[in-house]
């Protein structure tokens, strides 16, 4: 009896960009040329395009990026950036106290859910900077007004992810735990909090994005420090290009803190 020729051996083809030298070459160079695109059209719209007189000249890149260094050898480009970061990291931290302690409740009853769910979805859809004027009010000018605007706007993905988390907890689990004789802090440990996780890293990324979208304008609002107050204060002094480079450093201090949560939250990129 002859024996059976041997099979070939399957052919390994890895998915398109997971790996091999054009895979890897192309993750690095395609945001690379993107971020090439846009500057050569921002360039292109501000110089070449604008009028000799056009104030669309101060905004040009060579212009803008300059002025980044004008305003840290001022000295007030690093404290504005450390102002507007703790007025951040104050509202997310009382958007992250309130949403998961609103969020667990609510979505444990699914009662207080139905009660709340007008109300909530009211709330949120008011633009955060709507209740300035409020804020302004009741805190008066400073550092407390920008934060209670930072929290207003952070505070709903954390409470919708949470509910969320706690919607998807298996019913089954929760049983088992309490026949074992878990009391309800240990089911809420064991059980509830591993499933809620994913969704409140989810819920904390988002609100870290719209948190720090809400700031900027939050902090042309009466106060004297900041980024955002810090365009303000250039356009008085017609400097256009320093306005631009704010803008600039805004926008990198974003695409950074996002990749930082992105990394250290684990959650899973939006867009």
């Amino acid at each position: 009896m002859s024996a059976a020729p041997p099979r070939p051996a399957p052919s390994r083809t890895s998915p398109p960009g997971r790996s091999g030298p054009s895979g890897g070459a192309g993750r690095l160079l395609a945001p690379l040329a993107g971020t090439a695109v846009a500057v050569a059209l921002w360039w292109l719209v501000t110089t070449p395009l604008a009028a000799p007189d056009s104030m669309l000249r101060a905004f040009a890149p060579q212009q803008a990026v300059p002025a980044i260094g004008a305003l840290a050898a001022d000295g007030v480009l690093l404290e504005d950036i450390a102002t507007s970061l703790w007025r951040l990291l104050l509202g997310l931290l009382v958007a992250g106290v309130l949403g998961i302690a609103i969020g667990l409740a609510v979505g444990s009853s699914a009662l207080l859910e139905q009660g709340t769910r007008p109300v909530f979805q009211f709330l949120r859809m008011v633009s955060p900077l709507a209740w300035a004027p409020v804020a302004i009010g009741v805190f008066g000018i400073g550092h407390r007004p920008v934060v209670f605007l930072v929290a207003a706007a952070a505070v709903w993905p954390i409470v919708l992810n949470v509910v969320a988390g706690v919607r998807a907890v298996d019913p089954k689990l929760t049983l088992v735990a309490r026949s074992l004789g878990a009391s309800r802090r240990e089911t809420l440990s064991t059980v509830v909090l591993p499933t809620v996780r994913p969704h409140l890293l989810t819920g904390v990324r988002l609100a870290l994005g719209i948190g720090w979208v809400v700031l900027v304008p939050a902090e042309m609002l009466g106060v004297t420090s900041g980024l955002g107050y810090e365009i303000l204060n250039s356009r008085d002094q017609l400097a256009y290009d320093k306005v631009m480079a704010v803008i600039l450093v805004i926008g990198a201090l974003g695409y950074g803190l996002d990749a930082a949560a992105r990394r250290l939250l684990g959650a899973p990129a939006t867009g």
